[in-house]
């Protein structure tokens, strides 16, 4: 079994790093923890994106890790 720290992966797509309860792979389609369903893109400039900010916060959650304070929650 692979080593998983936390229960989400990170995923590029639609122009943000999203998260998703499971792997997805590159062209395919997946749920997100934000809800919008996306076509990854593992691009080298794809982890260049700006991170989906429900996402983020979803990830923080299940990790059992607080936002940091100040930080950007971004659109």
């Amino acid at each position: 079994m692979a080593y998983q720290p936390h229960p989400f992966h990170w995923v590029p797509a639609s122009g943000r790093r999203h998260a998703s309860r499971s792997r997805v792979d590159d062209g395919a389609t997946a749920r997100m923890l934000c809800g919008e369903h996306v076509v990854a893109s593992y691009s080298d400039t794809a982890w260049l994106w700006e991170t989906c900010a429900s996402c983020n916060i979803t990830a923080h959650g299940l990790a059992g890790v607080p936002m940091p304070t100040g930080a950007a929650v971004g659109a």
